[in-house]
């Protein structure tokens, strides 16, 4: 299988047809990310547009990506994620939110209606919470929670030093936990909150 650099070169010399397999390679990662960004302003349906505007973008580019500066998936992201801003921008919102599902816990078979009702409850709470969060914090707590990037990945696909992303994370965690402490009062509870969110 070819690397991402070796399918580059040979997009820069000439072969095109090829960015049909770096596009295959992304395109489920990006749409998903482009959905998440975009769910809590209700413009989700937009995220397939977005994210064929974010391969054009990155396609009509190609011949300024630099390797020594960035990998061409954090440089993806990246545009994906300046796409979405604009979008949101247009829209004149500011919410950009995690996906209804990514942190909805499976009950187990045994649980009754009103546990799983409970558990429901405080999934939408914990969901809220990071919904409140400033653009950049919930930003790297996608990148990292949902798509598991490391810290240097979200370093540069938000334009922060690796301890600014640290501390972004960490100023999420928390401020999601801070508002949730009334409600998450008991030590299993808050422990039971912190297996829901950041596994």
């Amino acid at each position: 299988m070819m690397t991402d650099s070796q399918i580059i070169r040979e997009i820069k010399d000439g072969n095109v047809d090829l960015y049909a397999t770096l596009m295959n390679r992304y395109q489920k990662k990006i749409l998903s990310f482009i959905y998440h960004m975009l769910k809590s302003a209700k413009l989700e349906l937009l995220a397939e547009d977005l994210s064929s505007e974010t391969f054009y973008k990155a396609y009509r580019s190609l011949h300024s990506f630099r390797e020594v500066d960035a990998s061409f998936s954090t440089w993806l992201y990246t545009i994906a994620r300046n796409t979405v801003l604009s979008e949101l921008r247009k829209q004149k919102t500011a919410h950009v939110s995690l996906d209804d599902s990514t942190y909805i816990p499976i009950a187990p078979p045994e649980a009754a209606p009103e546990q799983h009702l409970l558990r429901s409850e405080k999934v939408t709470m914990v969901r809220e919470a990071i919904n409140s969060l400033p653009e950049k914090q919930r930003s790297a707590l996608i990148l990292r929670e949902y798509d598991g990037m490391d810290y240097q990945e979200i370093a540069n696909i938000l334009d922060q030093s690796v301890s600014s992303v640290k501390s972004l994370l960490f100023r999420a965690r928390a401020s999601v936990k801070t508002q949730l402490e009334s409600y998450f009062n008991e030590p299993a509870m808050m422990k039971e909150y912190e297996e829901m969110k950041f596994r």
